[in-house]
């Protein structure tokens, strides 16, 4: 899975921290929540936890979902290659 990447924070006199991705709005955290957020960015990978306090990342198990009998397309039966 590819690592996350393009985003960008600007924390505020105000206490308000915005999140972009590549320039685009992608949230914006206010009092406690921006007070942790800033501390867990300064404490381990700052693209990754940006991806996980916006909720744009991958969770590992799309594969699993995508192959649940509920999703999976019928598929037609094998031509036999005459007709």
């Amino acid at each position: 899975m590819p690592r996350p990447r393009g985003f960008t924070y600007e924390a505020h006199l105000n206490g308000t921290v915005r999140i972009t991705h590549h320039n685009h709005p992608a949230t914006t955290l206010n009092g406690d929540r921006a007070a942790r957020f800033l501390t867990e960015v300064t404490g381990g990978d700052p693209q990754l936890v940006m991806a996980r306090w916006t909720g744009a990342y991958r969770r590992g198990n799309e594969r699993t979902a995508r192959n649940h009998p509920r999703n999976r397309r019928r598929q037609s039966p094998p031509h036999s290659g005459r007709g």
